[in-house]
């Protein structure tokens, strides 16, 4: 990694950091950035306020979610221009997802088109078919098998799972009734529950799963899946 994008890395945490302090009234101790055209994956640690931290206590995990959410929403575009400042990328699906039992979070951005997939992030790795297959097992079990399955390495500690055609008819209706929080929310909860308690994923990767987010735009029925890795053991 050249100076220049140590610098881009460095600016672009600095003022998601700013933004995220203003807005929850503390900001995460550490934020990862990772940039592999067209994606940019950011990854938070120790995000958590005291009074989130007393609403977990109490078990209200959904109003944190619901909170979070609300206020994501005004800061998805002020993040997007950052990002087309400090990359010249044109973010057009943004993504998010929180690990709140390990206080972590994670933001994955999708560039235009005009950002084409660099060939290298195409290559195959070890274990792609295998974790294709367990992931169209997961799909499967609470919607369909995906239309498409897609995967690349960010770095050696990321993985972006990207699926595509995954909404049964039931899910579509709920979207256009004005369920689509509550319908995301059963997903999140039954996809991490399967993603969390599958130990072929740790397996086939041969390495220790950190974290694991994920993520839906019901609009363009796709989701983002990001498995955060320790390839180190440390």
């Amino acid at each position: 990694m050249d100076n220049h994008e140590k610098q881009t890395q460095y600016e672009i945490a600095s003022h998601i950091g700013r933004l995220l302090r203003e807005a929850f009234g503390k900001g995460p101790q550490s934020i990862y950035v990772s940039i592999h055209r067209p994606f940019i994956v950011i990854y938070l640690k120790n995000f958590l306020s005291q009074t989130e931290k007393i609403l977990l206590q109490q078990d209200h995990s959904c109003t944190v979610q619901h909170t979070r959410s609300l206020v994501m929403e005004s800061l998805v575009p002020e993040i997007k221009a950052y990002l087309m400042l400090f990359t010249g990328m044109n973010i057009r699906e943004f993504y998010y997802d929180w690990g709140l039992h390990n206080y972590s979070g994670v933001f994955v951005g999708i560039a235009t088109e005009g950002d084409s997939v660099d060939q290298s992030t195409q290559e195959w790795y070890a274990g792609k078919d295998e974790i294709h297959r367990e992931m169209e097992s997961i799909s499967h079990l609470i919607q369909k098998i995906p239309d498409e399955t897609h995967s690349y390495f960010i770095n050696e500690r990321t993985l972006l799972v990207i699926r595509s055609g995954i909404l049964i008819s039931i899910g579509k209706e709920l979207i256009r009734l004005g369920f689509e929080e509550s319908l995301k929310l059963a997903q999140r909860n039954l996809e991490k529950n399967h993603l969390f308690n599958n130990n072929h994923f740790q397996k086939i990767l041969k390495s220790p799963i950190v974290d694991i987010f994920t993520d839906w735009n019901s609009h363009l029925d796709k989701s983002v899946i990001v498995f955060i890795l320790n390839p180190s053991h440390d």
